[in-house]
């Protein structure tokens, strides 16, 4: 019996993760999870509950009460935050500007990951799975890790563009620090694994890094 494929696409904000692991599962037939709406999701319950995000200690104690689902569809992923689709309400400006702070809580980090693996688990065929722990912590075994990077100025005319914002040197700036965090926290911090291939989509269309990524397949080898 052929194993599951693992592809894990790790890389930082506005890189272009979300529509390249759509599309190289769309094209593989895979699974798809999206790790950043689980954190997200979480960062939502966070803010509905009331506590202070400035206390990793109430974070923790809060995280265990949010059930958090992801839909594994490429075409058409959900996410749901206690039986309720959260969608839209998790790229709101409030979230987007706190999910750093919960997502370095390693409690919060420990909770997810174990639905994380669950779904490479319960993935037939296999599973894209993006994220910015993902080939270091959450599938370390992947059949291919990816780390998708993009320069810090198309990084961020891709994330103004996706949210309907005008001033992309603020844009540029609020992702700066974002990668900052991410890169900095103590849990799980956002890094390219050893073995994973470094690819630059600065410069490339998005079906161009997706046939980069499935390439690289060994089956698409021979």
């Amino acid at each position: 019996m052929t194993e599951p494929i693992v592809i894990a696409i790790d890389g930082p904000s506005g890189s272009g993760k979300s529509s390249t692991s759509r599309g190289v599962a769309d094209r593989l037939g895979l699974a798809y999870l999206d790790t950043g709406s689980m954190y997200r999701a979480m960062t939502l319950a966070m803010l509905r509950a009331g506590v202070d995000l400035e206390d990793p200690d109430a974070i923790a104690q809060a995280a265990p009460n949010a059930t958090i689902i992801a839909g594994t569809h490429p075409l058409n992923p959900s996410i749901e935050l206690n039986g309720q689709d959260v969608a839209e309400a998790i790229r709101g400006e409030d979230v987007t500007a706190a999910v750093s702070k919960v997502a370095a809580v390693p409690s919060v980090r420990s909770i997810l990951v174990q639905s994380q693996r669950l779904a490479i688990d319960t993935a037939i065929a296999g599973i894209v799975i993006e994220g910015r722990d993902i080939g270091s912590v959450v599938a370390p075994d992947a059949t291919l890790k990816i780390y998708l990077y993009a320069d810090p100025v198309a990084r961020a005319q891709r994330r103004a563009a996706e949210l309907g914002v005008e001033d992309e040197t603020a844009m540029q700036e609020a992702l700066a620090l974002r990668d900052q965090i991410d890169s900095n926290r103590a849990a799980s911090p956002l890094k390219q694994s050893e073995d994973a291939v470094l690819v630059d989509g600065t410069h490339l269309t998005l079906d161009e890094v997706i046939d980069t990524i499935v390439s690289m397949l060994p089956a698409a080898n021979g």
